[in-house]
């Protein structure tokens, strides 16, 4: 499996600033944020699946773009995953004929350019030899993770999508074999602490206690990082302690497993 780092910033702002979305491979996206605009119509018509974390802003802004960009130039509906609470949301607030049309019935509900399909905690969705499973969160919003499986190689790469402290999250986790790779948000600095637990996020301290609970030792990379505040929680992570060593994320980074 091959993931391409489209967007990992928590806000905009040039310079590489752009939100969450991962590429996987050519077909799959894992949320779909400003990153996403960066990317040809040729490969935007190429994306046969997205997993939605949660649908705050950041993490679906370019989906209804998208949708209607490409919807034409495909011959099978875009299909859209998430929980059945994040799909009530997105459907009710942005696939509303107010702020955007509901593309499951455009051109037709027979043919449309999107459908939708559930997803469990903890119940894989394979599409070949990939498997993509949600993993536990807790933010603001009904959200998940995705710890994303390569069958043929037998490695993984976890993402926490927006979370703050979360044990089931690292049970899940250290249940994990062969993961390579753990992608996980820390979104203020320290001098936020009190911001970040209030909105469900994580900052260097509280991410490096987090990191404790978790037993194997996959190369840590920190995403969704307040544009102004990006060298400060490096710094921080940096001078951190532990046998996990993180270090951050940039729009651009393709990692292989």
């Amino acid at each position: 499996m091959r993931v391409e780092i489209l967007g990992c910033s928590g806000g905009i702002g040039g310079n590489g600033m752009r939100t969450t979305s991962l590429l996987i491979d050519d077909d799959i996206l894992i949320d779909a944020g400003t990153g996403v605009g960066d990317l040809s119509l040729q490969r935007l018509a190429a994306i046969d699946h997205v997993f939605i974390t949660h649908a705050h802003l950041d993490h679906i802004a370019c989906l209804p773009l998208m949708i209607d960009s490409v919807g034409d130039m495909r011959s099978t509906p875009l299909t859209m995953h998430a929980t059945a609470q994040t799909l009530e949301i997105i459907r009710k607030h942005i696939f509303n004929w107010h702020i955007w049309p509901d593309f499951s019935v455009i051109p037709n509900a027979e043919q449309p350019f999107l459908r939708f399909a559930t997803v469990e905690q903890g119940q894989a969705v394979r599409i070949g030899q990939r498997s993509i499973t949600p993993l536990p969160a807790t933010h603001t919003v009904p959200a998940v993770g995705y710890h994303l499986h390569n069958e043929h190689s037998g490695a993984s790469l976890a993402f926490s999508g927006d979370t703050s402290i979360c044990p089931a999250l690292w049970e899940a986790l250290n249940r994990i074999d062969a993961l390579r790779y753990l992608i996980i948000e820390a979104a203020f600095a320290n001098r936020d602490r009190e911001l970040a637990l209030l909105s469900k996020h994580l900052c260097p301290s509280l991410l490096l206690q987090e990191l404790q609970h978790l037993q194997s030792t996959p190369e840590v990379l920190i995403t969704h990082a307040k544009p102004g505040q990006i060298q400060e929680i490096a710094s921080e992570i940096a001078a951190g302690t532990g046998m996990h060593r993180p270090r951050m994320l940039a729009t651009g980074t393709v990692l292989d497993f």
